[in-house]
């Protein structure tokens, strides 16, 4: 990592910083709607910086995430290769939220649950709709959202500074929480303004949630759990380094549960126990939460 670039420590879709997930979705996309197809070779890693607006850093940290997940290949001097391409009907390999989301959104009908430390994947994805509904490729009658968060009190277990009367990461972690909480808002006015009928709540509850879990569409759960590692996290300041414990992001795998069909229920599938636990802690008692519904 060089002194410029703010994405330091463990990057992921929860604690790795706006430009690497916007770099990480935008070659998500690419691989997704052919820009790159089975067998091509991508832009080099400084074409990518120049394109996406990242530093090189970034960029090498996102094609390392690709290839753990199976998407490339890359190879000291030879550059990185696309092995397969995502699918929204039928996910390959590793099930990704990306073609879940996409999926979802063709329904007439759009129910997403969530509950995640930041949500930073998630809101990034969700923007992709956004813009999908704006170009007139899909469209929408109803979008519910719920978004649960860890209250900003909260003792968080991670991320936080391995010095406990450190203060900054915890701060850094609430102000992003706070920020994709905006940009939901902001998201969710602009389907609005193209007749989509939005409900967004936002619950936050105190505790560290040991998972991430998105529903989608009541029918499928994906789910992650969070590892925490300890490492180099740089402050939005882009200078300070803090010694500090965080979660694993990238490359996570996420864990497909679909919802049972009629005559199976329950068997085979933990869809049911993740569906219970997001609508009970949900529906905890206000006192019981932070007492803050964001809801818009």
């Amino acid at each position: 990592m060089t002194a410029s670039d703010p994405e330091v420590g463990p990057e992921g879709d929860e604690s790795g910083g706006r430009p690497f997930q916007r770099a990480q979705t935008a070659l998500r996309l690419r691989l997704a709607d052919g820009t790159y197809r089975k067998g091509d070779m991508l832009p080099s890693q400084r074409s990518l910086a120049d394109d996406l607006g990242v530093s090189r850093d970034t960029v090498q940290n996102v094609l390392k995430a690709l290839a753990e997940e199976g998407w490339i290949t890359s190879r000291q001097g030879s550059g990185s290769r696309v092995l397969k391409v995502p699918s929204a009907a039928t996910p390959q390999g590793r099930p990704q939220l990306y073609d879940f989301m996409h999926n979802a959104f063709w329904q007439s009908e759009v129910s997403l649950d969530v509950s995640a430390l930041t949500a930073e994947s998630f809101v990034g994805l969700f923007s992709r709709q956004v813009e999908r509904v704006e170009a007139q490729e899909i469209a929408p009658r109803h979008v519910r959202v719920r978004m649960m968060l860890p209250s900003e009190d909260t003792a968080l277990l991670y991320p936080r500074a391995w010095d406990a009367n450190d203060g900054r990461v915890h701060q850094r972690w609430r102000e992003r929480a706070r920020q994709n909480v905006a940009d939901m808002n902001d998201f969710c006015e602009r389907l609005r303004a193209k007749g989509v009928d939005v409900d967004l709540q936002v619950r936050r509850v105190p505790s560290t949630p040991q998972f991430k879990l998105y529903i989608v569409n009541n029918a499928d759960a994906l789910v992650g759990f969070y590892t925490p590692v300890r490492g180099p996290i740089r402050l939005e300041d882009g200078m300070t380094v803090v010694d500090a414990v965080d979660v694993k992001g990238a490359g996570a795998t996420l864990r497909h549960h679909p919802r049972p069909k009629e005559g199976n229920a329950r068997q085979g599938s933990c869809f049911a126990d993740f569906r219970d636990w997001f609508d009970s802690t949900w529906n905890l008692p206000e006192q019981l939460t932070s007492g803050r519904d964001e809801s818009a």
